[in-house]
């Protein structure tokens, strides 16, 4: 009879506030389908206590840890190394621990990349991006990696926009330009894919960004970060127009699963993992 363990993997998550966050969930759910005894503890974790909990979490010998608001970027300062694309990035929201070395990754542009890549290509893509936020930087930056022709970041305080197409400029090969949001954005002419990366439409699935809508062609990709509800109005909106549409919710999925496969090495069924946000987010929006 082999020896049981009582001792569990554990992973989880530093933010706050934190509980509306459900990855905690959505990553459960995959380590119990995968027959993984592993446990993702979903941490409220003040801006001051960060040292403490990332030096616990070493000291417990944690497989890794999600860092979202308001960590992405105080927590480098931790960290003893960093990925290629997070220094790009500026921030990381995934720590892997390794023989007591911290190493930081950005898995949300990854994340929404996996995603993109089951409709379309971003390779020689022209790409508009609403927003300047972390996840439109993290966005702009792995679209880039990836080999987009053109990347137009759009955002009502355009030094904000500009300061990430100069990032984009200035360490990769693709060109991209700022715009500012004033109004109703109107879509160039020729854009392949349209990724609203605000947070317009988070919990209300009346609110859509300001876009002219007449300014898209059922040629135009249009994508959503925003998880909940999954299907935004302005991805009803595009859909009605004839475009293929991309929900948030294959980027949280599979940034969930880039993450465990940095931290485990395992790859958690991401079918699993979405059906357990689409009843979470299904259950909420009755």
């Amino acid at each position: 009879m082999s020896e049981k363990s009582f001792r569990s993997i554990l992973t989880g998550s530093f933010s706050t506030p934190c509980a509306d966050n459900p990855t905690v969930a959505m990553i459960e759910a995959g380590y119990h389908h995968a027959g993984l005894d592993a446990r993702y503890i979903n941490c409220d974790v003040k801006a001051a206590s960060l040292a403490d909990a990332v030096k616990g979490a070493k000291a417990m010998e944690w497989a890794g840890f999600n860092c979202s608001l308001p960590h992405k970027v105080a927590v480098l300062d931790h960290l003893d190394d960093i990925a290629e694309s997070a220094k790009l990035i500026g921030a990381v929201n995934c720590v892997a621990i390794r023989d007591g070395k911290l190493i930081g990754h950005n898995t949300d542009g990854k994340g929404f990349l996996t995603s993109l890549k089951t409709v379309t290509s971003p390779t020689g893509k022209k790409v508009v991006i609403l927003g300047a936020g972390g996840a439109a930087r993290a966005i702009a930056v792995e679209l880039a990696l990836a080999g987009a022709a053109h990347i137009t970041i759009v955002n009502r305080d355009a030094s904000k926009a500009e300061a990430i197409a100069k990032l984009i400029r200035d360490n990769t090969d693709v060109s991209g330009d700022a715009q500012e949001w004033s109004g109703k954005f109107s879509t160039p002419a020729g854009t392949d894919i349209l990724i609203n990366a605000t947070s317009i439409g988070l919990g209300d699935p009346k609110t859509v960004p300001p876009i002219d809508m007449s300014s898209l062609t059922k040629d135009t990709v249009v994508a959503d970060v925003i998880p909940n509800p999954p299907q935004t109005r302005f991805l009803k909106e595009a859909k009605a127009i004839g475009c293929t549409t991309l929900d948030g919710l294959g980027m949280l999925v599979n940034q969930g699963v880039i993450g465990v496969e940095i931290w485990l090495g395992r790859t958690l069924d991401s079918a699993v993992m979405a059906e357990t946000l689409e009843t979470i987010f299904g259950t909420e929006n009755k």
